[in-house]
């Protein structure tokens, strides 16, 4: 019987110990929001799928309307000033930081700020 008392008490501490540690992961996402130069659906499609490749992203939207992309992501992995160089480095401003010069070149022409909004 005391067998089967201690059995039951570990396995009630490893179910609250895993429920803690699965608290915990879910703690560590955090989400943003930011403002870019993207102005059609083509932009939405390149934006969320350079997102999907960077390390510690768990999802993107971008509003294209609005123009904010919203960032999902472990802070275990990335933080935002890695996901906002990224967004430059895709060719679209990120907030007040201007896309970096040579992936804007690479944009189709709709998507470049001069075509204006679709």
């Amino acid at each position: 019987m005391k067998k089967l008392q201690m059995l039951f008490l570990s396995m009630v501490l490893a179910l609250i110990s895993m429920g803690v540690n699965a608290q915990n992961q879910k703690g560590r996402a955090e989400t943003i929001q930011i403002k870019t130069s993207a102005v059609c659906d083509m932009c939405k499609k390149t934006l969320e799928k350079a997102m999907a490749y960077e390390k510690g992203v768990k999802s993107s939207n971008l509003d294209v309307k609005s123009k904010v992309l919203t960032v999902v992501f472990d802070s275990r992995k990335t933080d935002e000033a890695n996901i906002l160089k990224a967004v430059t480095k895709t060719g679209y401003d990120a907030n007040k930081i201007p896309a970096d010069e040579r992936a804007y070149n690479r944009l189709d022409d709709c998507c470049k700020k001069e075509a204006g909004d679709h």
